[in-house]
């Protein structure tokens, strides 16, 4: 039997605050528990799990508690590439210094002695 591999602390806590986040936007709805799981087409112990910031339920389970409660929109954020600095970083530090066209782009471009 493979044990699964441990999830990073800083990953873990950030799932079980979103646990908590999800379960304190359900209660301020005044949604029950049953009535959440069914809008969400998932089972009283998925969202048990969800709230509790389970690393082992899916992405979708979550994406869809997220849209029951109106939050889904968010998503997109999650790994927005104009947010990423590190990797714009990265991309600007590869930019080349100058920029050369090919020949084959020169000779392709330049009027033929036959037009002029």
């Amino acid at each position: 039997m493979r044990k699964a591999s441990a999830i990073p602390i800083p990953v873990s806590r950030a799932l079980r605050k979103l646990g908590e986040d999800l379960k304190d936007a359900r209660r301020r709805r005044r949604i029950p528990v049953a009535l959440m799981a069914e809008r969400a087409s998932i089972s009283r112990m998925t969202l048990s799990k969800i709230e509790k910031g389970d690393p082992g339920v899916s992405m979708g389970n979550y994406a869809r508690v997220l849209f029951v409660l109106g939050l889904h929109e968010r998503l997109l954020e999650i790994a927005d590439v104009s947010s990423d600095a590190i990797g714009l970083a990265l991309e600007d530090e590869r930019l080349p210094q100058r920029i050369r066209i090919s020949r084959r782009r020169r000779q392709a471009k330049a009027p033929s002695r036959k037009d002029a």
